[in-house]
């Protein structure tokens, strides 16, 4: 087999996989989350005041202060949204995978095993 063969055999593999499918549920869900959705047009909207404000010649440090306690509400709202949250952790998770998955592929071209092991096998990108 040629190697983007193997490549995509590997993809459709890992598409399957119950940690990817997780994280496009979570995705998903953070997508299609009204709540959270309107949180972050919010925040952008806020951003964009911001700049606009401390932009101009005369600025208004009460109107500065209060954008950017709105702003620093709207991004705890945001950073503490289980939707939020639950597709950071997917990722995470999607991340170790995709690590593990690269040193088992990188200790197949070089033949050395990964440095730094931790003798905690759930640690290991495949060393067996």
């Amino acid at each position: 087999m040629e190697i983007f063969e193997l490549a995509s055999e590997l993809g459709k593999k890992l598409a399957q996989d119950e940690r990817l499918v997780a994280l496009e549920q979570a995705k998903n869900a953070y997508e299609e989350n009204k709540e959270l959705q309107t949180y972050l047009v919010e925040y952008d909207v806020q951003q964009r005041a911001m700049q606009k404000a401390v932009t101009q010649d005369d600025r208004d440090m009460d109107l500065i202060e209060s954008i950017q306690r709105r702003i620093n509400e709207l991004y705890e709202l945001i950073a503490n949204h289980p939707a939020f949250e639950e597709l950071n952790r997917a990722q995470a998770v999607v991340n170790e995978l995709m690590n593990s998955v690269n040193q088992t592929i990188m200790t197949q071209i070089t033949g050395e095993e990964p440095s730094g092991c931790t003798h905690n096998c759930s640690t290991c990108g495949g060393c067996h």
